[in-house]
């Protein structure tokens, strides 16, 4: 069993983010200034010993590397973030980590393959950097880029193949072209190819959509959980098979809506609420069916009021709970027979509250009730 926690490299500067947030902002500015919003609300969430890091100096990420194998977290995922004509952001710290054979954690690639906006934060829609996809031209600069992080020995495989997950690979318009082109490549540069996985849950059980090149989805949680109720699901499967028998192309139109209806639709008490229930959204992970082509998720805790007071809240959290869903997840993988791997949500992602990193509230905790789950000697 392996757990690969998301990785944000949001705690440098950029020129970027200091143009439009203001100078010196990181992803700790946010998380400093969050305010409690109700009684016993955790916030501002503190680093413990108030350790504010910069991702440019390398001891901070050789001190993660270690920290993380110590308490059996197998990899890190790191965002990637490529825009239109190559332009990169954030990719410093991956970039540093590569040239440092003193971080020794695996590692691999989740694409945030979004516009970078100011809606991320609860602000408006103004673009920061557009993303193209372009052509085969831009398909082998970004190939090339990335290149040297899979031929290196860290880079996590399955099969040979490097793992690179896409965000949202339903935004992109010839996919299935691209994701070809790339391995065709990749077969040129000795490799058996790459293996595609989704994150985001938006495409899952989409009646016109096909697994294509891509091996895996992942349950991304809390969202998955969120979006796929037994409820939902049921009703999903229900106009999968009508669509199935609807040959007509003017009927396949109508039951698309139809499904993208049922899927996004919330339930009243999650519509009118920004606080939820930790149980209840681990009750469904454990609970949801397995599948060869599915990935098991989870999630430390959810939080990102920091970001935007209308966020999301996730309440009862503690690393005791942690421990005893994270036990039954992996028990739940061990029997089903699916890849053993869980992508775990996340490493430091602080003003979103999930995070493993020491805290001034619980200290190592999460880490040490991980460490019971997954000792460091299985990764």
């Amino acid at each position: 069993m392996k757990v690969i926690a998301y990785y944000l490299p949001q705690f440098h500067t950029i020129p970027e983010n200091d143009r439009f947030w203001g100078k010196g902002f990181t992803e700790w500015t946010n998380t400093k200034k969050a305010k409690p919003l109700f009684p016993n609300h955790y916030q501002p969430k503190i680093p413990l010993n108030q350790n504010y890091y910069n991702l440019m100096d390398d001891k901070v990420k050789i001190w993660q590397s270690d920290l993380a194998q110590r308490h059996g977290v197998f990899g890190f995922c790191y965002y990637h973030y490529w825009f239109q004509n190559g332009k990169k952001l954030l990719e410093k710290p991956a970039e540093q980590m590569l040239a440092n054979p003193e971080v020794t954690i695996p590692f691999c690639f989740s694409w945030a393959n979004e516009n970078w906006t100011k809606n991320w934060d609860g602000g408006n829609q103004e673009l920061i950097v557009a993303q193209d996809y372009g052509g085969k031209k831009e398909w082998k600069s970004h190939l090339e880029y990335l290149l040297p992080f899979f031929r290196d020995k860290r880079y996590i495989t399955l099969d040979g193949k490097p793992v690179f997950l896409i965000y949202k690979p339903e935004q992109i318009p010839q996919v299935d072209q691209m994701l070809e082109y790339w391995e065709t490549e990749m077969q040129k540069q000795g490799f058996p190819g790459i293996c595609f996985m989704i994150q985001n849950p938006n495409w899952y059980f989409s009646p016109s959509y096909q697994m294509g090149r891509f091996s895996y989805q992942i349950k991304f949680h809390p969202f998955f959980a969120m979006a796929y109720t037994e409820e939902k699901m049921k009703k999903l499967r229900r106009l999968q098979a009508a669509y199935r028998g609807l040959k007509p192309i003017h009927c396949q139109w109508m039951v698309e809506r139809l499904f993208e209806a049922v899927k996004h639709k919330r339930q009243p008490a999650e519509k009118k609420q920004a606080r939820l229930d930790y149980d209840r959204m681990w009750e469904r992970i454990i609970r949801s069916k397995p599948s060869p082509k599915l990935i098991e998720g989870a999630f430390v805790d959810w939080d990102n009021t920091a970001r935007t007071k209308t966020g999301l809240v996730h309440l009862g959290a503690t690393p005791e709970k942690f421990y005893c869903y994270l036990s039954q997840l992996k028990e739940k993988v061990l029997r089903s027979g699916q890849q053993p791997v869980i992508f775990l949500n996340a490493w430091n992602e602080w003003a979103e509250g999930a995070y493993l990193e020491p805290d001034e509230k619980h200290g190592y905790a999460y880490l040490e009730q991980l460490s019971r789950v997954f000792p460091p000697e299985e990764g």
